[in-house]
């Protein structure tokens, strides 16, 4: 449950502490002094999308963190991350806000993305704001209602699956299906582009050996001359001795000597190895000199090559490597053009099958849907009656569509306000406090089912006036013994009814707004229990009323 929420520099709020308590917690406070601000920061802390807007005027930075209890260690998506609460079950959330756009989140200190601090968040905590009233209206939503309320997730996945795969084969039998003149068209194509290039006789690694060659080709005789004058340096020609000769005439002067000292013995070893080392090169350079055939024909051909495999890579991949990927993809493909009657046999039979496993597991869930849809039709109507109802008519109406997605269903909320009155949809007779309290009837059959101990409804009662007021009070008082509750509300008969009473307040300081929060006492809350009631004039029946409702709250709370 939510134990402590601090905030700085959120809008109009430079530093709060807000401690909230076990059961129904109420704020209520004038039209703009900041109660939604509390909810905007509450909803950034667990990760929703802000705004930089939300960021207070002229501060480096905005900081909201908030301190639940009693958070079990099991909770999948903790355990899922390795981030564990505290011994005494207390986990810390905090969230900074940055002007430039960036965000810093951490879990008991250790840091988080935003992603995942909002999937912790929705694990501990759901805010219902007055926009669920308008998702109550879109009927693309009745569905996702109805199948968390049934805990059909897993069965809808299932179904996912098997329509996932008939929709793969149904893609392979388009693909493969063509009339047959684009399917001419297509296979001369494919036997062109493919006879031409196994007529190339492409080789991997060619192209590199062919640049190589041409170059060469290309600065023969350069070369020739370069070969031949290094020859004769190294092996000598008719008017002079070569290198290795020298080199060897020498060491051979010098061996004589090696007995001498340790420095001629130094100096003939070295000849030595210089005498080897040009032995090879010359040796090297000499067959180099023969096996090098210059033919300008040569060179003709090796260009002609070059510019065959530069004109195929036009058409068919940068590389010989590509070029070489695009023939095999193209036999491919040919092979299945030619025997695409096949495949395709082949995959409708495959398909009828899978259409059959597709109808038998959306009629599976369409019955599963329709058992949990007389379970919800009850439950909303008990829950209604108890919100001053008891003449409104609810009920789910299906009707069978091809299979989709989701399944083979459409699902609608229908509802008849008025005794005589047929059933329609709900978008087209619910007013607003009625679609109010069918929502809180829908969230608390839903909250049931979720391990979320921590329920915030922004100024849902919105509609809801006089005994149909009283009734949402009681509901929420209700729910308040099973979970913790937190209410923005301008209404004092939900405000008499909690447990603890935040007082949300505006003022100035230093010519600046600030917003506060305070804990009411009993004193206090009257004031304010008759300020919602008749506003700033409070006389001494309004304040004597007020603590009439408190005490008819509290008898109230106190029998349950």
């Amino acid at each position: 449950m939510l134990q402590l929420l601090h905030i700085e520099n959120i809008a109009i709020i430079e530093r709060a502490d807000i401690t909230f308590e076990r059961g129904f917690n109420a704020l209520t406070g004038e039209t703009g002094a900041g109660k939604s601000i509390v909810i905007d920061a509450l909803g950034a802390v667990l990760g929703q999308r802000t705004s930089r807007d939300l960021i207070r005027t002229g501060a480096e930075k905005a900081f909201v963190s908030a301190v639940f209890d009693e958070v079990c260690a099991q909770l999948p998506v903790l355990a899922g991350c390795g981030i564990a609460p505290e011994e005494d079950g207390t986990l810390l959330l905090q969230r900074e806000l940055y002007p430039d756009g960036r965000n810093v989140c951490r879990a008991n200190g250790r840091p988080i993305t935003v992603a995942l601090l909002r999937e912790i968040g929705n694990s501990l905590l759901n805010i219902h704001g007055q926009h669920d009233s308008t998702q109550l209206l879109d009927e693309q939503q009745h569905l996702a209602y109805l199948d968390r309320f049934g805990r059909l997730d897993g069965q809808r996945e299932r179904y996912g699956v098997l329509f996932a795969a008939m929709r793969e084969t149904q893609r392979r039998i388009s693909s493969l299906a063509m009339d047959e003149a684009e399917k001419a068209r297509r296979v001369d194509t494919l036997r062109r582009q493919i006879e031409e290039l196994e007529r190339a006789e492409l080789q991997q690694g060619e192209e590199e050996a062919l640049t190589v060659r041409r170059n060469i080709l290309r600065n023969g005789e350069k070369f020739i001359a370069a070969v031949a004058e290094a020859d004769a340096c190294l092996n000598g020609d008719d008017e002079a001795l070569g290198a290795v000769c020298a080199i060897e005439r020498a060491a051979g002067a010098l061996r004589g000597l090696r007995s001498l000292s340790e420095e001629f013995v130094g100096l003939s070893d070295r000849l030595e190895e210089l005498r080897c080392e040009a032995y090879d090169l010359a040796a090297i350079v000499r067959d180099k000199k023969d096996e090098f055939d210059f033919s300008p024909q040569e060179l003709d051909a090796v260009e002609s090559r070059c510019d065959q495999l530069y004109r195929l890579k036009k058409k068919y991949g940068a590389t010989v490597e590509e070029m070489l990927g695009f023939l095999e993809r193209s036999k491919e493909e040919l092979e299945g053009i030619e025997y695409a009657d096949d495949r395709i046999a082949q995959l409708e039979k495959t398909l009828a099958g899978q259409k059959k496993e597709v109808y038998r597991a959306a009629r599976e869930l369409s019955d599963a849907r329709r058992t949990a849809a007389k379970e919800l039709e009850a439950r909303i109507l008990r829950e209604l009656r108890e919100l001053d109802m008891e003449k409104v008519r609810f009920a789910i109406a299906f009707e069978e569509t091809e299979p989709a997605e989701d399944g083979m269903d459409a699902v609608r909320f229908l509802m008849s306000a008025n005794v005589g009155e047929e059933l329609k949809p709900i978008h087209k007779i619910a007013s607003g406090g009625e679609l109010a309290r069918i929502m809180l009837a829908l969230k608390n059959v839903l909250a049931e089912l979720d391990s979320v101990q921590t329920l915030v409804f922004d100024e849902v009662d919105t509609g809801v006036s006089g005994r149909a007021a009283q009734r949402v009070a009681e509901k929420l008082a209700k729910v308040s013994r099973q979970k913790q509750v937190l209410c923005v509300t301008h209404l004092p008969q939900l405000a008499a009814m909690a447990d603890a009473h935040l007082g949300v307040a505006k003022g100035e300081a230093n010519g600046r707004t600030l917003t506060t929060v305070t804990q009411l006492d009993r004193a206090a809350r009257r004031r304010e229990l008759a300020r919602l009631t008749g506003g700033e004039l409070q006389s001494d029946a309004m304040l004597k009323s007020a603590g009439e409702l408190l005490a008819a709250a509290e008898a109230f709370k106190s029998a349950l």
